[in-house]
């Protein structure tokens, strides 16, 4: 923002001639105006005011002071349309651009202000744009440059004495001073930026594009083609008809993902790499000498070193939404990396077998430990019930018991009607003796035997050894040996049951794409990988900038 300057205002002292000049409205003399001495930095006074400072710098200088003076009404004009002009608020620019047109139209004003209210009187805009272009061109075209004026020709008041040489002023307005400040500032900054941006040029040369170029060289001159054999394969199992959650995946990729997953990590492992380098010469191929030396391994390489070789050119990647295990190898020859393709595809069905096999000989071996425990344990029941059927002496202690209750039973009903019999013979009035004695002795022998037959079966009911308790254990036994025969047979079907499975849940791998030699080198991508070249190095440059200025920051805050 550029602040107007100032106008430098000037106090004027006259001399008694020019103040009986303004009397009497005519113009002062040349001599008078001449003698001016002009005071800058002085703010102009009105008429009245100078004319009593002139009557006492009359008194000061001897002359006779004046006494009874009165401004005329003209001068009363004059001031108040100065003190207006002077309250329009105007430029020290505008104020000479009018102090300028008064001289061009022979006009002598004794102020800036009076200038301008002379011009006016005379009709004359000094501010109009037509009045100030006039004043660009020169009066008198015929006098040439620098040749002092005429004699008695109207000058302005001098900021100077009459006499000496004017020469420019070298002081600078405010505005002037702070434009050129401001002005030294921007090419200050202009000079920090243009060298910042040139030490910016510098360390993106030397740290991003370099590297670039080096890299670019290197993928483009130096490296040495690779070609590479692509294949893809599934491992599938067997459609299985069992039921539950296992049914339902079988024919699905989940079935077999965890052997894929374990196919996949079998080929990235070290194992398979040694393997590979028995049967097919993996670290002789990478050892030749017209490799380049990024690629190339060294004489006698370790197996670390050659197992980072095989991570960097054998790429395995497994899609569990289709299944599909891929397989992508890179050798200096086609043949080579199709030679390493098959060699892994046959590792990675090798293994396949093997964990198919070990699943089923687990699942059957679980199968049949579980039938040789029931098998066991039906025996033991099996024993234990002959065991009790000795311990007895009877096959069987129920149908003993039975028995004994149908002969009591028996017997009570003969006694019942051996003593109807006897109580017929009692209703006689001469008994035969011999019937009735008969009929006692029948009664007495049948009461014998119920009651020996209940002995009996009061000691087998009684006792740990009764035929009660036999009976059962007995039942006990026959109970478990009922269930361990349903064990045995819930064991043997499923023996059966998972044999079939077994069988059904055999693990293959199938190969959907074959590995094919290819005809044109695969790596390296020259243009991919110089581009990534550059943003890994432009990452880098800024990641390390973004700190150094943050460490800046800290340290400086």
């Amino acid at each position: 923002m550029t602040t107007k300057p100032r106008a430098k205002k000037f106090r004027i002292r006259r001399s008694p001639a020019a103040a009986e000049a303004r009397e009497t409205g005519t113009a002062a003399a040349p001599q008078g105006a001449a003698a001016a001495a002009v005071q800058p930095h002085a703010r102009p006074v009105p008429q009245s005011t100078a004319a009593a400072a002139d009557a006492a710098a009359g008194n000061r200088t001897g002359g006779a002071p004046l006494s009874g003076m009165v401004s005329s009404a003209r001068e009363t004009s004059m001031e108040t349309d100065i003190e207006a002009i002077r309250r329009e608020g105007l430029t020290g620019r505008q104020l000479r651009l009018a102090r300028r047109m008064a001289q061009k139209h022979n006009l002598t004003p004794t102020s800036d202000f009076e200038a301008v209210r002379m011009l006016r009187e005379r009709g004359i805009d000094p501010f109009a744009r037509a009045n100030m272009l006039e004043l660009v061109v020169p009066q008198n075209k015929t006098q040439p440059a620098g040749t002092p004026p005429a004699p008695g020709s109207v000058q302005l008041p001098q900021t100077v004495p009459a006499g000496k040489t004017t020469l420019p002023s070298t002081e600078l307005s405010p505005a002037e001073r702070r434009a050129r400040e401001i002005q030294e500032i921007q090419r200050d900054i202009a000079r920090r930026r243009r060298r910042k941006l040139s030490l910016l040029g510098a360390r993106l040369a030397f740290f991003v594009l370099l590297p670039t170029l080096a890299a670019g060289f290197y993928f483009n001159s130096v490296a040495t083609p690779m070609y590479s054999s692509k294949s893809e394969f599934l491992v599938l199992k067997a459609d299985s008809a069992g039921g539950g959650v296992g049914g339902l995946l079988s024919g699905t990729q989940f079935a077999t993902s965890q052997d894929s997953i374990a196919v996949q990590s079998y080929l990235m492992s070290k194992e398979a790499m040694l393997r590979l380098d028995r049967e097919a010469g993996f670290k002789a191929h990478f050892t030749q000498e017209w490799l380049d030396p990024i690629q190339r391994l060294e004489s006698d390489p370790t197996n670390e070193e050659a197992y980072a070789t095989y991570s960097r050119n054998v790429k395995i990647g497994y899609d569990p939404t289709e299944g599909v295990v891929r397989m992508e190898v890179s050798a200096a020859a086609p043949d080579a990396a199709a030679e390493f393709s098959r060699k892994l595809i046959s590792y990675a069905q090798e293994k396949v077998n093997s964990l198919s096999q070990q699943k089923r000989a687990d699942q059957m071996s679980e199968a049949e430990a579980a039938l040789d425990e029931a098998e066991a344990q039906r025996r033991a029941a099996q024993q234990r019930l002959v065991v009790l059927q000795q311990q007895g002496s009877v096959l069987d202690p129920e149908g003993v018991v039975a028995a004994l209750r149908q002969q009591i039973s028996t017997f009570e009903i003969q006694l019942e009607e051996k003593r109807l019999e006897l109580a017929a013979l009692e209703d006689n009035a001469r008994p035969n003796r011999a019937k009735v004695s008969g009929a006692e002795a029948d009664i007495r022998r049948l009461e014998t035997v119920i009651a020996s037959l209940n002995n009996r079966m009061v000691d087998a009911s009684a006792g740990e050894n009764s035929l009660a308790n036999l009976r059962i254990q007995i039942q006990m036994a026959q109970a478990d040996l009922a269930t361990r025969d349903l064990m045995l047979q819930s064991a043997l079907q499923q023996v059966e049951t998972t044999r079939l499975e077994a069988n059904r849940q055999v693990r293959y791998l199938t190969t959907a794409v074959e590995p094919v030699p290819s005809d044109e080198p695969s790596y390296p991508r020259k243009f991919e990988n110089t581009v990534l070249a550059f943003l890994i190095f432009s990452g880098i440059y800024l990641m390390c900038s973004l700190t150094a200025s943050i460490l800046r920051e800290q340290v400086s805050s």
